[in-house]
């Protein structure tokens, strides 16, 4: 028998919290990665591992708290508390690895397409697998069909995300980027939610594992904490609120050099860092921060 599936039971309340909580987790993350591209090697893994670890808490928990909203009629629904955590870490490694190759191949060519690409099956991995420690008096069916067109969904929003987050154009550049990361998770898991019937069992028994309130309480706690604590770090960062940068001196810069941060104040000619009150026979050079005698 084909069980009534209800995707929404509690209105439009966990599809608007779930897509904030993607949002917010794909900013935290995109962030962390335009920085990464800004600062000395040594740096570079440890903003890299917090935005893959953001990105990752943010879609699973954003995951799990529209699937507070998922009812089947004629079952209660739990779940297997190994497998929800272990679709937690997939997500983790996974995006882990697609932000890594853009942080240190850069956000274009076949860095982005491969960097993407594994970003947004991990996001598609995190959910299947989260749907695999469901547990319920019932069997799960997928439309092929649907469930592939929501990888596809996945990976290309999430291809554009890290693409514009390798843009390094400030704040509000990076906030465009994390709503179409929050759109690639939200579209994904409901696109993947719509490929799912459920077969009921004959007779109705209480099915293994914890409930719904048991797994969330946990969820909230730990994934939720980190997003705080990331978001602390990103907002005591000086440089996160920069403007465009430029690209090519990043890239062209020494091994192990920063990217020399302009001051207040300071005019920029092209290349040129000039201060006010300086004497117009001197230049700064923003590569090696050396002040060179050179006429105009």
């Amino acid at each position: 028998m084909e069980g009534t599936v209800d995707g929404f039971s509690y209105g439009f309340v966990t599809p608007v919290i779930a897509y904030l909580m993607a949002c917010l987790g794909g900013a935290l993350g995109l962030r962390c990665t335009t920085r990464s591209l800004l600062v000395a090697h040594s740096w570079r893994p440890g903003w890299l591992a917090l935005g893959s670890a953001a990105i990752g808490s943010g879609i699973w928990t954003m995951h799990f708290i529209a699937m507070m909203g998922f009812s089947v009629e004629g079952t209660p629904i739990h779940y297997d508390r190994v497998t929800t955590f272990a679709s937690l870490a997939v997500a983790i490694v996974m995006v882990g690895v697609g932000i890594f190759i853009v942080g240190y191949r850069g956000a274009s060519g076949a860095a982005l397409f491969t960097g993407g690409t594994i970003t947004g099956l991990g996001i598609a991995s995190m959910h299947y697998l989260g749907m695999a420690g469901m547990r319920l008096g019932g069997r799960l069916q997928y439309n092929t069909l649907t469930v592939a067109a929501s990888v596809v969904i996945a990976v290309v929003a999430a291809i554009a995300a890290l693409w514009a987050a390798g843009q390094i154009r400030g704040f509000l550049w990076s906030l465009g980027a994390s709503l179409v990361m929050g759109l690639a998770v939200s579209g994904m898991h409901y696109t993947g939610m719509a490929a799912v019937t459920v077969h009921l069992h004959g007779r109705s028994t209480a099915p293994p594992g914890d409930s719904s309130p048991e797994i969330l309480a946990p969820l909230m706690v730990g994934p939720l904490a980190f997003l705080l604590l990331a978001g602390v770090i990103v907002m005591f960062d000086p440089l996160m609120m920069l403007g465009k940068a430029d690209l090519k001196a990043a890239a062209a810069r020494p091994r192990g050099a920063s990217y020399p941060v302009p001051r207040s104040g300071d005019r920029q000619l092209g290349h040129v860092t000039r201060r006010p009150g300086s004497r117009p026979g001197r230049r700064i050079r923003r590569r090696t921060g050396a002040r060179t005698p050179q006429k105009w």
